[in-house]
């Protein structure tokens, strides 16, 4: 019978679009005509005066009838509507049509009257009509809907928890109503005027009951409908249940929920800032306008992660011009299509962004840049950042960090730029990497050209913003870490001991802004990046958090693996933020600032040009003593793992 069931099912949603429209308008057809039959009956009491008398204006109500339900049904939307899916919107529709026909139906036949229709038809049959067209629907949504999801061959629905009962909550289990992956089937609330009530019949439970409750009521996944909770009470919460095997997903922010509206879709898997309890920057948005409001403002690397935000930021601080500069084609593209949505959303019609293709090597095409539109501030933040890539390239990721720098950098200067913040990284203190030692030459080359602004008392004011790791970023473990997850691991890890300080991209992004204002020249800023995590311990509660449990040796039989595949080329156990030992507080809790040692702008150009000359032969024995001298704390790896280093070296030897 399950089978024939099913079969049948499946027979119905196979029909074509059109094909279901047309089944559906039969059946109202048949519905107006049957229920006009019905109510003559009822009215009259005999089948066989209505079979008999087809004068009687039998024929004349049904026609009636057909021509006000279809209009009216068609204007309601009936033949658009999925059966399966249809919820209380739906339902109301149908209510409100039918109210509008049994007004119009009434006016014929009870108010003004038609010979040979008794009067209280026009009462009885747009009531048997009413019932009979949701009957028709519940049935659609039953049989096609829930009874057929339960009888087929698709995998078992999962059962979910929302934790919160409020109105964010209780969209989200109305959005969930249709969801062939998960039912929801209660809440969760720390109100306890509110445990043990019901809302849309789903019961209402104690956080301290979720242990209970999952063997039972086979929960495997807990959603978090607290998009307005501080990151502290979310840590708390999360510290609650990190032994209870449960995947947890979250809601965005509510400025991220279009309209008020929560929908399935905007669930995501649990934001790993919550595993850290640091709560956001407050950002200061006066203070920051004194660079961006009105006035032209450059970006490069602008379709990187930090580029990117940037962006988004300086967008809400009303600039005249953005200056869009990225050399990768596709994420200018979606970048500029972004804001357009966004300006298009917001109704902003001052602002003007331009997608600028270009590499910040090319001086010509900087300096058309430049000339064109005159900038007043220059936020550099284009750099080849992924360690192991640019060890093994080595000279394009100099060319690109040390030069592509100088060259922005004295182009700023020549075409009057006020303001010219560089983004650095964590790595460029002591660095064991090229990398590293690449962004500290910059950060050197700016620091020397600031002291040549005050010799000979030019415009730009340059200043650096150095910070750690950002979350989701392009170069970021915590995507990487996920992916595994998701395809059954193992998780790979270069070492047990390897810490990394972490920050949000957009918290990144507004503290580079504000650094930016505070700079008399020179300085170097310091994010407070918080405590330094340890990736091993991330890694752990990313895995609890996604419902699943170490494999290690206490759990032979758990679900993921962290495999230890060594330190990369040029990776550290630890970062560090600052080279000496001198920062000073500033005006802002979460930006320090340093005065740390550099070479003169006549001495560092002469080291520079050596540099140029060994890059443009690729002569990497050269190019790594230049660096160890130029740049405190940095040493030459014992392995050169340069690609086209050991090509070379290879065929030499072969």
């Amino acid at each position: 019978m399950t089978n024939i069931f099913a079969e049948c099912s499946q027979f119905l949603l196979s029909f074509s679009r059109r094909a279901k429209q047309s089944l559906v308008l039969l059946i109202d057809l048949s519905a107006c005509i049957i229920t006009v039959y019905i109510a003559f009956y009822l009215r009259l009491g005999e089948w066989g005066l209505i079979r008999n008398d087809i004068n009687s204006g039998l024929f004349l109500a049904t026609v009636i009838s057909l021509g006000l339900a279809l209009p009216i049904f068609f204007v309601f939307g009936f033949y658009r509507a999925i059966f399966r899916y249809s919820g209380i919107a739906s339902f109301l529709a149908i209510v409100k049509a039918i109210v509008i026909y049994s007004f119009l139906y009434a006016t014929f036949f009870t108010v003004i009257g038609i010979s040979g229709i008794p009067r209280t038809v026009g009462i009885i049959q747009p009531i048997l009509l009413l019932i009979t067209i949701l009957a028709i629907r519940m049935l659609a949504r039953y049989w096609l809907g829930d009874l057929y999801q339960q009888h087929s061959n698709s995998p078992v629905l999962q059962q979910a928890l929302i934790y919160g009962a409020g109105s964010v909550g209780r969209q989200l289990a109305q959005a969930m109503m249709n969801n062939k992956r998960v039912r929801v089937v209660g809440f969760l609330d720390d109100n306890v005027a509110l445990q043990g009530q019901l809302i849309n019949q789903l019961p209402i439970y104690a956080l301290s009951q979720l242990s209970e409750l999952i063997i039972p009521l086979k929960i495997s996944e807990l959603f978090l409908a607290l998009p307005e909770e501080n990151r502290k009470h979310r840590n708390e919460i999360l510290r609650k249940i990190q032994d209870i095997k449960i995947s947890i997903r979250t809601l965005p922010s509510m400025t991220e929920l279009a309209q008020g509206k929560v929908t399935a879709n905007d669930l995501q898997e649990l934001d790993i800032e919550d595993l850290f309890g640091r709560e956001s920057t407050v950002f200061d948005s006066i203070s920051s306008n004194k660079n961006i409001l009105g006035k032209v403002v450059l970006v490069t690397g602008a379709g990187g992660s930090i580029g990117s935000e940037l962006c988004r930021q300086i967008f809400i601080l009303g600039p005249a011009v953005l200056l869009l500069y990225e050399q990768n084609e596709f994420s200018l593209y979606a970048l500029h299509q972004e804001l357009q949505r966004r300006q298009t959303i917001t109704g902003s019609k001052n602002n003007i962004f331009i997608p600028l293709l270009g590499s910040i090597t090319d001086t010509r095409r900087i300096s058309e840049v430049m000339a064109s539109w005159s900038p007043h501030t220059v936020y550099h933040a284009a750099a080849y950042k992924h360690v192991p890539l640019v060890e093994h390239n080595v000279s394009d990721g100099i060319r690109n960090n040390v030069f592509g720098t100088l060259i922005t950098a004295r182009m700023a200067v020549k075409y009057g730029v006020s303001d010219f913040v560089l983004v650095s990284t964590d790595k460029a203190v002591r660095p064991t990497n090229v990398m590293g030692a690449s962004k500290r030459l910059a950060e050197m080359i700016l620091q020397a050209l600031a002291r040549e602004r005050i010799i000979s008392n030019t415009v730009t004011n340059f200043s650096i913003v150095r910070f750690g790791n950002v979350l989701e970023s392009s170069g970021s473990v915590i995507p990487k870490f996920r992916q595994q997850i998701r395809n059954g691991g193992p998780i790979t890890l270069t070492h047990p001991e390897v810490m990394r300080y972490f920050m949000t991209i957009p918290e990144a992004a507004q503290l580079i802004i504000q650094a930016g204002t505070m700079s008399k020249g020179g300085e170097v800023f310091l994010l407070d990046m918080g405590e330094a995590v340890k990736i091993i311990d991330l890694i752990r509660r990313m895995i609890q958090l996604s419902g699943l449990t170490l494999c290690d040796e206490g759990n032979p039989n758990g679900d993921i693996k962290i495999e230890i595949i060594g330190l990369r080329p040029g990776e550290k156990l630890y970062e560090e933020l600052l080279i000496g030992d001198n920062p000073e507080p500033t005006s802002h809790p979460r930006i320090m600032k340093a005065n740390e040692d550099f070479l003169p702008l006549e001495e560092l150009e002469g080291k520079l040009q050596l540099l140029q000359a060994a890059l443009d032969i690729n002569d990497l024995d050269q190019i790594f003593q230049i660096l160890e001298r130029l740049i405190s704390g940095y040493q030459m790896s014992d392995n050169i793992v340069d690609w086209v280093y050991l090509e070379k070296n290879k065929i030499e030897l072969g």
